[in-house]
């Protein structure tokens, strides 16, 4: 388990293949809560700056590709798994956390609609990993929702770890300091939604 919570670790033990995996659990399977999707992103744009001969070393192209599979696989997975199983997947009296969650992304797809609200949710942690199944159990239209759900997922998997690609080829040992450089990044992910909640107040009735 402390593996698949430290990104390094889990980077260097598994390559692009834990990257793929724990994208597409986060974001397609109820149980991706705890997975590190956004610090994962990062250490991999991190690793990809490394020296290509490092036992360290993750290519770009890999990480690029990888990310942006598992982020929109992981999701449209999650939408047939809600339109399949229906609103009883997530309001479940026997799964708070789950219920609690689902009751945040539901407040998010009420309050921006459907494909902003799709988007948005990428950057938010765990309202990310059910708003999927929650726009296929409500039955969002499956072209509207893979449309937003590919441009969503592309910019968040892409450009956070392109940010740590170029933090790591500009800063000499910056993988010193990923954790606070993490906090930084889930900060400033958080910035669309700032703005949109500032934008609701000013205009109310505004979608």
């Amino acid at each position: 388990m402390s593996s698949l919570l430290d990104p390094q670790q889990l980077l260097g033990s598994f390559g692009a293949l834990g990257l793929f995996a724990v994208l597409f659990a986060e974001t397609g399977l109820l149980v991706g809560f705890f997975l590190p999707g956004d610090s994962l992103l990062f250490s991999a744009g991190i690793l990809a700056a490394t020296p290509a001969g490092s036992a360290t070393h993750l290519p770009l192209a890999s990480a690029l590709v990888v990310a942006a599979a598992g982020a929109v696989l992981g999701a449209q997975t999650g939408y047939l798994i809600g339109r399949r199983a229906g609103p009883p997947l997530l309001h479940r009296p026997d799964r708070p956390r789950v219920r609690a969650a689902a009751l945040r992304a539901e407040g998010v797809l009420d309050r921006y609609g459907h494909r902003k609200a799709i988007v948005l949710a990428r950057f938010i942690p765990v309202v990310r990993t059910l708003m999927n199944p929650l726009a296929g159990a409500v039955r969002v239209p499956a072209g509207l929702f893979t449309l937003w759900q590919v441009v969503g997922g592309l910019v968040w998997s892409l450009g956070v770890t392109l940010v740590g690609y170029l933090l790591g080829t500009r800063i000499p040992g910056v993988e010193r300091y990923v954790l606070p450089i993490i906090v930084v990044v889930v900060v400033v992910s958080l910035v669309p939604v700032a703005l949109e909640l500032v934008k609701a107040r000013r205009h109310p009735s505004g979608r």
